[in-house]
């Protein structure tokens, strides 16, 4: 039994002095032992979100268990203890048996066009078969599909869409059929509106975005994950191909110095968004903290931010918070985090489960 104190942070405008977690699940009403109880003094959020992260991916594609294993430890003692996972070709279902290893909503192997993405990533497919491949990573996840919606076309020397209209509205009506949500890598501008108008459901980095295709996502709520802490590579990547493909590295270097004002117009609008570090591919796991901070570099409010990686966003996937009953999933800190987001990379006691784990 615990018993935790302080300000319990249940949501942006609800604020409790203290909950109990007994047999694993959360309560706010006071047992008949509470005195047998371990009492934590603290602040108390939700466990923490990664809704852009691969566990079971690395640079260089699939990775074997132990190695999986260590990616998910890293996201949990950061307390992120709910992960989006936004593709990966490893079968990590064997993590759903471990209570102290985070919980992890899957969206298949990504889908890509023929040699569109990086290497030993995706299913690498033409449109006639995007139908097919879609409703097989529908059935394989957990109610979401990862499309690689632009890349650098080679032909061109720039990024470029990867899928014809009609085809990507077929398959996302086909997820939606099968229960699932569809969302997609996009990096460039002119494969946004397309994947809105066919009914996609989220945009991954979103870096695309303009004062022409923000209203278009505000008013169909379509969600975006900005990956800042991503994003902050471009200049790299954009160093490394310019010799090659100079259109493409100028490109990437306009979306990087326009990010945080992106961003900030895109949540001025209304857009939904939510934190995802995109660690497993060249990033390293834990960085959810990071990326929050980045959230309120572009703009955001504390509590905006915080919820990107809290409330709002395990609400948006469809899983509990603190709420009377649920389990016990939270992570504690030392301070308050609406006055200063750092200190979520530094929690003071992790519960997974109902059970202390870090």
């Amino acid at each position: 039994m615990l018993h935790l104190k302080g300000r319990v942070l249940v949501g942006p405008d609800d604020v409790r002095d203290e909950l109990w977690v007994i047999d694993g699940r959360v309560t706010f009403e006071r047992p008949a032992l509470a005195r047998d109880a371990r009492t934590v003094t603290g602040w108390v959020l939700p466990g923490l979100v990664d809704a852009h992260c691969h566990v079971g991916l690395d640079a260089h594609g699939p990775v074997d268990a132990a190695t999986s294993e260590k990616q998910a430890l890293t996201d949990r003692d950061a307390g992120t203890l709910l992960i989006r996972d936004a593709g990966s070709p490893s079968d990590t279902r064997w993590i759903d048996d471990r209570p102290d290893l985070p919980r992890i909503i899957r969206a298949g192997r990504h889908i890509a066009r023929t040699r569109r993405y990086i290497r030993n990533y995706a299913h690498e497919i033409e449109p006639a078969d995007l139908v097919a491949y879609v409703a097989q990573e529908a059935r394989r996840g957990d109610g979401w599909v990862k499309l690689v919606g632009d890349w650098i076309d080679r032909s061109t020397g720039d990024l470029a869409a990867c899928w014809p209209p009609g085809e990507v509205a077929a398959a996302i009506a086909e997820a939606h059929r099968l229960g699932a949500r569809v969302t997609a890598h996009c990096f460039a501008e002119e494969s946004l509106a397309p994947l809105v108008e066919a009914g996609i459901d989220c945009i991954e980095h979103a870096t695309g975005l303009t004062e022409d295709t923000i209203p278009l996502f505000a008013e169909r709520q379509v969600a975006i994950v900005p990956t800042l802490v991503n994003i902050a590579t471009f200049p790299q990547l954009a160093a490394g191909g310019e010799t090659k493909f100079p259109r493409w590295a100028d490109h990437m270097r306009r979306l990087h110095a326009r990010r945080y004002d992106t961003v900030r117009a895109a949540y001025d609008a209304g857009v939904p968004i939510f934190a995802g570090t995109d660690a497993g591919g060249s990033l390293p796991h834990g960085l959810v903290a990071d990326e929050v901070a980045e959230l309120m570099k572009a703009g955001l409010p504390v509590e905006a931010a915080l919820s990107a990686t809290t409330w709002g966003a395990r609400e948006w996937l469809g899983r509990p918070g603190l709420t009377e009953g649920a389990s016990a999933d939270l992570v504690v800190y030392e301070t308050d985090p609406r006055v200063d987001v750092r200190v979520l990379a530094a929690p003071r006691l992790v519960v997974l489960r109902g059970r202390v784990v870090g």
